[in-house]
């Protein structure tokens, strides 16, 4: 991913979180019902799958020998696709990790 990506998603963190710590309970819910987690997260599962779409779609027109695609451009794109893939999969992991530390908490 490049700087400028990298710096975007760090400011929505920060966002996100900050209008976590503002809000209250009763808040949350419906900040999560009108799409405010689940927004995010479909929004950033939506921007991987364009990466990989957009990555694949170079690699066959560098296959079938389109011009003006060179193959450091391809490789570009294949490891931006990669490492957003993989970033994704992180994510799921702390969610499912957290969800399940959640659903063991005693009351």
């Amino acid at each position: 991913m490049s700087a400028p990506a990298l710096s975007q998603a760090l400011q929505q963190m920060q966002s996100l979180a900050s209008q976590a710590g503002q809000t209250s309970g009763s808040q949350v819910n419906t900040a999560v019902g009108s799409g405010g987690f689940t927004g995010e997260l479909h929004s950033a599962i939506s921007r991987i799958n364009r990466l990989q779409q957009s990555a694949n779609a170079q690699a066959e027109a560098f296959e079938a020998g389109a011009p003006g695609v060179e193959l450091n451009d391809v490789m570009v794109d294949m490891q931006k696709a990669s490492v957003a893939f993989e970033m994704g999969k992180q994510v799921r992991n702390r969610l499912v990790t957290a969800y399940k530390d959640v659903m063991n908490m005693q009351v």
